[in-house]
């Protein structure tokens, strides 16, 4: 699942990119409203939580010019505004739910999770490639049951693979889920845990296709 956070305050945009990551979701931050609004022209996603306050422009502007291409995308806007005007107001113009600063993790995971089974039919934790399984709550890979024990760079990229299977992920996003994690990155790292998890895959029927210029799919080898 991919979710938008439009967040302009770096410190709690990298916390929540970190929570949200650890949840189970393939998260794309953006600081701005512009930058946003591109994004959402041009880029799938599954949700989109919102702050109003952005340097460029308002946040309900955000959420109006999407409404007005028909986008049926659930939006939670995240705000420090706490007035009922401003309440009923972002609902009126097509949100979806409503959160005021200070919150709690705990709560905004809920209300995600809610807003995602809502419009999607059903959230399941549980995402299958051939053999392979994620539990995104555990934060395990299992191959027919048995959990599939990787390092944990190896793990995150794999992760990463799974949670936007059929799509091609680029080799910066990979970088950057596995830097959010821990130290800075070799030039290097990502076509070397990429190699080893192909040969551990291969077996299974799996392969990653390297898509030149572009990054890696996850894709299932004919008859294997």
């Amino acid at each position: 699942m991919r979710i938008l956070l439009v967040e302009d305050d770096a410190v709690l945009g990298d916390g929540l990119s970190r929570s949200l990551g650890d949840w189970g979701f393939d998260v794309t931050l953006a600081v701005t409203g512009s930058y946003a609004d591109s994004a959402l022209c041009t880029q799938p996603y599954d949700m989109v939580i919102l702050d109003l306050g952005l340097p460029d422009m308002d946040g309900r502007d955000v959420l109006r010019q999407l409404r007005s291409r028909k986008s049926a995308i659930p939006v939670l806007i995240l705000t420090a505004r706490d007035g009922l005007n401003d309440r009923v107001g972002g609902l009126e113009l097509g949100a979806d739910d409503y959160m005021t600063k200070p919150f709690e993790l705990r709560e905004l995971e809920a209300r995600v999770r809610a807003l995602l089974r809502r419009s999607h039919g059903g959230f399941s934790h549980d995402i299958t490639f051939g053999r392979l399984r994620l539990d995104t709550r555990s934060q395990q890979i299992m191959v027919d049951a048995i959990p599939m024990v990787l390092p944990p760079r190896e793990y995150g990229v794999l992760e990463a693979l799974l949670l936007q299977q059929g799509r091609v992920v680029s080799k910066d996003s990979l970088a950057q889920r596995l830097a959010a994690r821990s130290e800075e990155l070799a030039d290097n790292v990502i076509e070397v845990y990429v190699h080893r998890l192909r040969k551990r895959l291969e077996p299974l029927g799996i392969g990653i296709r390297t898509m030149r210029g572009l990054g890696y799919l996850l894709e299932q080898i004919p008859d294997a």
